[in-house]
């Protein structure tokens, strides 16, 4: 069995839903929602299912046997969304979920080579809004949507 690209993004796939699967046992439930049908572990058990049996799938059958060669991939690129990512991690709670999730979009977009602001635009900042509307109004989970100071 030759390690292809398929085959490494199975593998490191797998390893990421063993251990979310992990990490899914660790909520905690509150004692009304012990004997739920459904409860908070129920979509990360489901998730991490499906997910082992898929990237099962792909180390078995991958669709192609490329191997990978390291030289191709640009890292430079790679490591500039780590740091961008890395940011946004530290300026979503100051800055509020809107503006800082919109700029990194806009941000990672421009990064990926899309050069017309006006895509940049109607594309990250109605997805964005959308997100928070359903996080906020159709799920009930609360995200801060402004930084401090524009909170009213």
């Amino acid at each position: 069995m030759a390690l292809s690209k398929d085959r490494i993004g199975g593998i490191l796939l797998l390893i990421f839903c063993i251990v979310y699967a992990y990490l899914s046992q660790q909520i905690k439930l509150l004692p009304f929602q012990a004997n739920g049908a459904f409860t908070p572990r129920t979509m990360p058990e489901v998730l991490s299912v499906l997910g082992i049996g898929l990237s099962t799938l792909v180390i078995a059958f991958p669709a192609n046997n490329d191997r990978p060669q390291l030289s191709e991939l640009n890292w430079k690129l790679g490591l500039v969304f780590l740091a961008l990512m890395s940011v946004y991690g530290f300026m979503v709670r100051p800055a509020g979920f809107l503006i800082s999730t919109s700029m990194f979009l806009i941000i990672g977009f421009g990064l990926l080579g899309e050069r017309s602001i006006a895509k940049l635009l109607l594309v990250s900042i109605p997805l964005v809004f959308g997100f928070w509307v359903l996080m906020n109004f159709g799920l009930n989970v609360f995200i801060e949507p402004l930084p401090f100071f524009l909170r009213g």
